[in-house]
């Protein structure tokens, strides 16, 4: 009994991390792929109007920097509506400066009790006026083309939403920073690609663009939600809207890391709680395919997934270890160290063309740190997913926020504009 338990499990974990590397290959099985993944060139007319939402919680370092950023649009028509809390007047007083010095800019106070992402949203969404919705984070580095290209994506795709690229870019700033930027290089340069393409896609949490009609008649955001833009993904793909994703190393939206592995912890917990919550609201059964239900329900499971692995593994390889198994079946406990070896390489050269993408010197150390901190990092996740399930259980709903210090802002100014496509 104990074998048969032994070679489920092996196989599971193969087939789970296989599956979860293909995916993740996608933008660059063909050169074909990878060159669809990019904006078209705008014709340089600008059709649409666009209401641009940026939250702000306690983000009084880095809020003006953004605004900036973004009133730097080459984009004709666009309103910078920013959030900000009843209770937060630091952050409130650099909106409202920012607002004095463009009528661009407007402020809108949330007086929710309870305060998060999408009570936010949802304060500003009657105040929005332009023809699209664009979703942007306090700290957020946007590139001043960006609404120029995706104003024409809209208008030669026909979509009903737009997904941007976002990057994180300090990574340098500490051995887990590394993995994230990575991570999130991998996951909107290719992975989200491919789930537009099948007709079901977990939003990215900012750089979303959504026809203001669309998102109306979705009745905006779930205030309750953990996930607020993976929520509204399912949604929209359940009832069958389009959804375009883009990525442009030049349009990029850039980010930090969080700065603390506490932080980090924190933010992937809520994430992945925000999952779970998504996943029991069963939107996903409307999808018409059986082949877009199962991608709904492998990807909303991740978390329980990543739990299970998290317990499971140190526990199958101790078993394997130390108890007298068929060799066969010990040797079914390494078919998931063969994928892991395999994502190794293939993170290393993803490291690289991330340096070569954004015109970074990638060190000799980099690859080190990257390798080493591998199962340090997958501890890390594995420990977010089990604390969002035990949150999840004991009806811990609180938003835990995520502070931004303006890390990534001298690396990101550092980089070249016209860094290589």
């Amino acid at each position: 009994m104990t074998s048969v338990f032994i070679a489920a499990v092996s196989l599971a974990l193969f087939w789970m991390a296989a599956f979860t590397l293909w995916w993740q290959m996608h933008a660059w099985r063909t050169p074909e792929v990878l060159a669809s993944t990019r904006f078209g060139r705008p014709d340089g007319t600008a059709h649409l109007s666009f209401s641009l939402l940026l939250p702000a919680r306690h983000e009084q370092a880095v809020l003006d920097h953004t605004v900036q950023r973004l009133l730097e649009s080459t984009h004709t028509d666009f309103e910078i509506i920013v959030i900000v809390g009843h209770d937060d007047p630091e952050t409130a007083e650099v909106a409202r400066r920012a607002a004095e010095r463009d009528p661009r800019v407007r402020v809108v106070v949330d007086t929710h009790e309870k305060k998060n992402k999408p009570k936010a949203m949802n304060t500003a969404l009657p105040h929005c006026r332009g023809d699209v919705v664009g979703v942007f984070d306090a700290e957020d580095q946007v590139h001043p083309e960006l609404l120029a290209h995706v104003d024409h994506a809209f208008r030669t795709t026909g979509a009903d939403v737009v997904q941007g690229g976002v990057q994180l870019i300090n990574f340098h700033s500490s051995w887990y920073s590394l993995r994230n930027c990575l991570e999130y290089f991998f996951w909107f340069r290719s992975r989200l690609h491919l789930h537009a393409q099948k007709g079901f896609i977990p939003l990215g949490g900012n750089t979303v663009f959504v026809r203001t009609g669309v998102l109306r008649e979705a009745g905006g955001w779930d205030n309750d939600c953990l996930a607020e833009d993976c929520d509204l993904g399912v949604r929209l793909s359940s009832v069958g809207k389009k959804v375009v994703v883009a990525y442009d190393p030049r349009m990029v939206t850039r980010e930090e890391t969080p700065g603390t592995l506490m932080s980090l912890l924190k933010q992937r917990t809520r994430w992945n709680q925000g999952f779970l919550q998504v996943y029991r609201k069963r939107d996903w059964k409307q999808l018409p395919t059986f082949g877009q239900r199962m991608l709904a329900r492998y990807t909303l499971m991740t978390p329980f997934l990543q739990a299970f692995s998290g317990v499971v593994i140190p526990v199958n390889a101790a078993i394997a270890l130390f108890l007298d198994v068929p060799v066969s079946i010990a040797f079914l406990t390494f078919l998931p160290l063969v994928t892991a070896a395999v994502t190794f390489v293939f993170e290393v050269v993803g490291l690289h063309d991330f340096g070569r993408q954004y015109g970074l010197r990638i060190r000799f150390v980099h690859y080190v740190k990257l390798i080493l901190g591998g199962p340090f990092y997958q501890v890390l996740l594995a420990g977010a997913a089990l604390r969002a399930v035990w949150r999840e259980q004991r009806g811990r709903t609180d938003w835990e926020l995520t502070r931004h210090v303006g890390a990534h802002l001298t690396e990101s100014e550092a980089i070249r504009e016209d860094v290589p496509a």
